[in-house]
């Protein structure tokens, strides 16, 4: 049994682990967006589909580099330097060799989209594999660590580097390499900073049993990544075979939107959850209680962000990106409203990774794929909008899946769940009411950016005022850990 001083200390690494996601995630998604917004105004929405589609390809093969070895170093209970060093050149062999195959075989990709300007895009992001391959097991022990500071400034750093590469090179007129450059020269930096910050050097230990350990858990990780890729990437891929680069970079632009989001929101606190539930995994009544906390005040943040999108995003449009993407709105609109569904299926899959499930969620993850390529599939020749609607709606139909599987591992009262996200729908439904009133009677009168700022610090304030008032209690949790994480900072700097 865990002792209360290791209680207190899992509790203060959780702290400082969340302090450092958050300055990282925030700080790179501010500079992503200022960078994307830059981008998206000096290139065209063909330039943006062009390097989906390649992407397409790099992330299927990048699956294959990791193995799910990194998973799996987080994950054990106990890990020795054998376990490191089996991981470590394995992945970096595999990585080695599947940029030498990608690059061969970058033909059969350009072919099959009919882009040949997609052969030499391929072949120079294949590099990315050998980074990926280098840098693995490093963050894994990292993330294990709860250094969040170290993994912070390495993201940090590299974002704006590559940040800076990219609209270079768009300023001087390089089009689609602009978006190269910034992705290579991105990865190279993480690598270079990640080997700066890690004190672990890969020794020559080699280990087939360890390999054998590593792979029976990394195997279903590697399996839920490929059929998460046919899940995400899906829709990208049969509207760039049927519908063409265009419609592809209008939806890509506002799928990229919906990612930036759910890091921001999402993404922060589940990247300390897995490690945090796993350290939890032989005391169930703490992991059902840190599992309902972190599910309670993620979606405080995030509800309102993902509901409110839909009535603001004509003009948040307009304001960052012009005139020119305005085939985007209804696309970010439709796509916001899965954002709640995400939110939790991304703490209800870290319950079954810590607790050893992971098989559990690669089924979850089956029934996901094969409803979203079919549903991609029956309405992709009526356009992006429809994609976009059948993804929001698969979503909410098989959501009780993935709590049905939770309820077996935690036993969660599906009342006192459900409760959870109460507040958080009545305050947002508030928010939302405030921005529509205040378009209805002002968007006549005011420019897109002035209407967009009053429109957003009304519906803060009604919010943040809804909250106070049904429930203080919870409010007043918030205000508590707002002070602790505050006060957790200033001492950091």
């Amino acid at each position: 049994m865990e002792s209360p001083k290791d209680s207190s200390n899992l509790r203060q690494k959780a702290v400082r682990s969340v302090i450092w996601t958050v300055i990282e995630s925030w700080g790179r998604q501010v500079v992503s967006l200022v960078v994307f917004f830059i981008l998206a105004r000096l290139l065209n929405p063909e330039t943006f589909g062009l390097i989906a589609l390649a992407s397409i390809f790099i992330e299927f093969v990048q699956i294959f580099v990791d193995q799910g070895f990194s998973v799996a170093i987080i994950q054990r209970q106990e890990i020795n330097s054998e376990h490191l060093d089996t991981a470590f050149w394995t992945t970096l062999g595999i990585s080695i060799l599947l940029t030498v195959l990608s690059v061969a075989g970058a033909g059969l990709a350009a072919n099959f989209f009919k882009q040949p300007h997609l052969v030499p895009i391929i072949q120079c992001l294949s590099i990315s594999f050998i980074f990926n391959g280098l840098s693995s097991v490093q963050q894994a022990i990292l993330e294990r660590k709860f250094a969040f500071k170290s993994l912070a400034i390495r993201s940090l750093l590299a974002v704006i580097i590559g940040g800076i590469v990219g609209v270079w090179m768009a300023f001087l007129g390089y089009g689609v390499w602009s978006l190269v450059g910034q992705q290579l020269s991105g990865s190279f930096i993480q690598v270079v900073v990640l080997w700066r910050v890690s004190d672990w050097r890969p020794g020559f230990q080699f280990s087939r049993i360890h390999v054998k350990e590593l792979f029976s858990f990394g195997i279903n990780i590697s399996a839920f990544n490929i059929i998460n890729f046919f899940n995400r990437r899906a829709d990208d891929l049969l509207i760039g075979y049927y519908l063409g680069l265009v419609a592809l970079g209008y939806y890509s632009v506002a799928y990229k939107l919906l990612l930036v989001m759910m890091q921001v929101l999402i993404s922060t606190t589940t990247k300390v959850a897995l490690p945090i539930f796993s350290r939890l995994q032989a005391e169930p009544e703490r992991l059902l209680n840190a599992f309902y906390t972190a599910t309670q005040f993620t979606s405080l943040i995030a509800f309102p962000i993902f509901l409110c999108v839909p009535v603001l995003a004509t003009e948040f449009i307009k304001v960052f990106f012009g005139e020119q993407w305005i085939q985007s709105i209804p696309v970010l609109q439709i796509l916001s409203l899965i954002g709640p569904v995400h939110l939790i299926f991304f703490y209800n899959n870290s319950v079954i990774l810590a607790l050893g499930k992971p098989s559990w969620r690669l089924w979850i993850q089956v029934i996901n794929t094969v409803t979203n390529v079919i549903g991609f599939a029956l309405v992709v020749r009526l356009g992006i909008v429809a994609v976009a609607s059948a993804y929001v709606v698969r979503g909410y139909l098989i959501l009780p899946i993935s709590l049905l599987a939770i309820n077996k591992l935690v036993k969660i009262n599906l009342y006192n769940y459900l409760r959870l996200y109460i507040v958080p729908l009545v305050a947002s439904g508030a928010m939302v009411v405030t921005i529509l009133i205040t378009k209805y009677f002002l968007g006549k009168f005011l420019e897109a950016w002035m209407l967009l700022a009053i429109a957003g610090i009304f519906g803060i304030s009604i919010y943040i005022l809804t909250l106070s008032v049904i429930s203080p209690k919870l409010f007043r949790q918030v205000l508590e850990l707002g002070e602790s994480l505050n006060i957790k900072i200033k001492r950091k700097v």
